[in-house]
């Protein structure tokens, strides 16, 4: 059985793709923003930015019946390296026990100029 949950944003579908798919106890999280309707939440805040989107990710795992603690990997994008530390803090401060394996590096331009991270996350519930 597969469990999707739906991006409301335009890219959604332009991309044709979903926030969340669940296959099994297999979830894949998209790479997520802090993209609002009028632009960035928190802008110029990257560790703002990342609690937003942690959140986010927290809110489509919950959808399809995982959490937080099933994420097994996350893989963190940013805008500008110089963020790092900012970033960390807030995963660090929502992984701090479950400490899933990350991956952290610049991509440079993300889709809109505001955005300083994008964060994909995966996860397994256990059965």
């Amino acid at each position: 059985m597969r469990q999707k949950v739906e991006v409301t944003n335009a890219w959604g579908a332009a991309i044709g793709y979903s926030r969340a798919v669940r296959a099994g106890n297999f979830v894949a999280v998209s790479g997520t923003s802090a993209a609002g309707p009028g632009g960035a939440v928190c802008p110029g805040d990257a560790e703002g930015q990342t609690r937003e989107v942690l959140s986010r990710i927290a809110a489509a795992l919950a959808e399809v019946g995982a959490a937080l603690e099933d994420v097994v990997e996350t893989r963190v994008f940013l805008k500008r390296m110089d963020d790092w530390e900012a970033v960390g803090r807030a995963h660090g401060a929502v992984f701090r026990d479950i400490r899933p394996a990350t991956t952290l590096l610049q991509a440079g331009a993300l889709i809109a100029d505001d955005l300083l991270v994008e964060i994909a996350a995966t996860a397994v519930v256990a059965s």
